[in-house]
């Protein structure tokens, strides 16, 4: 007999009412009889929001996504909108990208919404991520939702949460409306849709919105440098092919070459093992593209088109991927070159970045006398600094995951807009006699030589959770004294926002938001981050090191450095 864990069994049985449709009831009826592993993993937690909204695997449950758990969201949302803004017909903007199931759940989260009174503008098809960031505020919204998983693995979906301000949720929205979803069981979900509440949008916002990415992205590039730039870009079966080429044409780029494998949307991402552009695998294609083009820059794009991957001619003349902290350190310096050259700095600007990506971008807003701003990570941080500080001008920000936000019309990651903004640069760059590669290299003699490397620990299910969570814990309790041979100077631990220096003995607050986040400092000027991812089950190691300008066979030095602290890790 199979045994089944009384208290997954109490959840499941929740399920087997008539409230939950014929359909729903058999799966879970079949997993009680034959799976109990995967009852357990469907039934074991409610799925909860992380640093991008709430991700997780298709099916049934309250730890899957599904027409209950979003409807659910959705239900609190409604009720929450309709408390803050009492006097006022709510509005909503719904996108949705190309993951299997992401149009049917974008219609029942309209339908939830339009059955409780509030307005929805539904996209006619699937739209990238920023530009329904651009939707909230263009059609004064007061939310915004988008059903994606970004770059998880086809069994995913997800669903992301916009404010007015076109920014994701941030105190005190976030905590009050998972109160609002929490209050309620699924019984109080209306899935009634009012037709007449729903508006279908199409050209109107793509319009606008590739003119805005347009006017934000380009750079006083010359027509022949934009010619003359050979471009290759992959959607990766995702959103991005519905506005990319578009954009990049209106700016002026005319020869891009496009993976046609890839340039069809498709939820099993069938050309790649995993459609997430950090992977070099992913950029594949697009560089044999290239190379067979003689192309000069490469660009994919992950399915809903928020992260960018970016491979460049390197000094043999070799196709290179460059990370996301080697991305944003050129963007951002390009950006705030661009600023002061056209006469805009004047000491009431700056730039942002995460506790977990390079430190050379403070670096380079220190030289410049911009303003640098850091904070968790995930984007929505980024834009709430936008909204935080509004006396203030904001030129750009990005993280270590490979994503930039190019000025504030859009409140999040943005590849369409980076993308032009990599094709600028370059661009440019070519029409001087250089690369992105050989601007890297001087922008290193400059700074001095910053290297990063991530470990990713993949910890799935009710027990993987459990193992990141002891392994938090374990650094908590006894952590590290000395990273590979160099003595720790100083721990940062945002779980309860202390900073303590262990050479003077003396422990600051963060003023950060809690997270659960360490990060270590020793003494030779290396970094080492451990978070537990927000969206997947992961738990991340983020490693900086430095070199400083002059230092002989710098990249040998870090790489020896790295693989020493890797080494270190691993042993623990």
């Amino acid at each position: 007999m199979i045994y089944v864990d009384p208290v997954i069994l109490t959840r499941a049985n929740k399920w087997l009412t008539p409230f939950f449709d014929a359909t729903t009831q058999h799966a879970i009826k079949e997993m009680i009889a034959h799976d109990p592993t995967g009852l357990e993993d469907s039934f074991y937690k409610d799925l909860a929001f992380g640093t991008g909204g709430m991700r997780g695997i298709m099916g049934v449950g309250d730890n899957r996504i599904n027409k209950y758990t979003l409807g659910k969201n959705t239900q609190g949302i409604s009720n929450y909108l309709k408390q803050q803004f009492p006097k006022q017909q709510c509005k909503v903007a719904i996108a949705y990208d190309c993951r299997h199931n992401s149009k049917e759940l974008a219609q029942i989260v309209a339908d939830v919404f339009t059955a409780n009174g509030i307005k929805v503008f539904l996209f006619s098809d699937l739209r990238p991520t920023p530009e329904l960031s651009f939707a909230v505020k263009h059609l004064g919204c007061q939310c915004g939702i988008v059903l994606t998983a970004s770059h998880n693995p086809p069994e995913y979906n997800g669903y992301k949460v916009y404010w007015e301000d076109g920014g994701q949720l941030v105190p005190p929205q976030d905590t009050a409306i998972i109160e609002a979803i929490n209050s309620l069981e699924y019984q109080d979900i209306n899935f009634e849709r009012n037709p007449e509440l729903i508006e279908i949008i199409d050209t109107e916002v793509d319009e606008a919105f590739a003119k805005a990415s347009v006017e934000n992205g380009s750079f006083h590039t010359s027509a022949l440098a934009k010619e003359q730039l050979k471009i290759v870009f992959t959607s990766l079966h995702g959103t991005a092919i519905t506005m990319v080429p578009k954009v990049l044409e209106m700016a002026g780029y005319t020869n891009v070459t496009v993976v046609d494998a890839q340039a069809k949307p498709d939820g099993d991402f069938p050309t790649v093992v995993s459609p997430n552009p950090e992977e070099p695998e992913a950029l594949q294609m697009a560089i044999d593209l290239a190379n067979k083009e003689n192309a000069d820059i490469v660009i994919g794009t992950d399915p809903d088109c928020d992260r960018l991957g970016i491979a460049v001619r390197d000094a043999d003349g070799n196709m290179t991927i460059l990370n996301g902290n080697q991305a944003m350190v050129l963007m951002t310096h390009f950006l705030i070159t661009q600023w002061k050259n056209d006469g805009k700095l004047n000491q009431n600007e700056f730039v942002a970045s995460t506790i977990v990506s390079t430190p050379m971008v403070k670096a380079i807003a220190d030289d410049f006398g911009v303003a640098y701003k850091e904070g968790l990570t995930g984007f929505k941080w980024i834009a709430k600094m936008v909204k935080d500080f509004p006396e203030l001008n904001f030129i750009g920000g990005g993280e270590e995951s490979f994503g930039y936000m190019v000025g504030d019309f859009v409140r999040d990651k943005d590849a369409v807009t980076a993308t032009l903004l990599a094709c600028e640069i370059a661009a440019q760059q070519k029409e001087a006699g250089n690369t992105l590669h050989s601007y890297l290299s001087e922008l290193y003699a400059t700074y001095g030589t910053y290297q990063e490397a991530l470990i990713s620990l993949v910890k799935v299910g009710k027990k993987g959770a459990e193992e990141i969570s002891n392994m938090m814990k374990q650094l908590r309790n006894n952590p590290f004294t000395e990273i590979a041979g160099s003595a720790v100077v100083k721990v940062e631990d945002y779980a309860n926002s202390t900073a303590t220096d262990l050479q003077n003995n003396t422990t600051l607050k963060l003023v950060i938001p809690k997270s659960n986040v360490l990060i270590y400092y020793t003494e030779d000027g290396s970094k080492i981050a451990a978070r537990p991812s927000g969206t997947e089950p992961k738990i991340k190691f983020y490693i900086s090191v430095y070199a400083a300008p002059g230092t002989k066979n710098a990249q040998a030095y870090l790489d020896e450095k790295i693989n020493k602290i890797q080494q270190h890790l691993a042993a623990q």
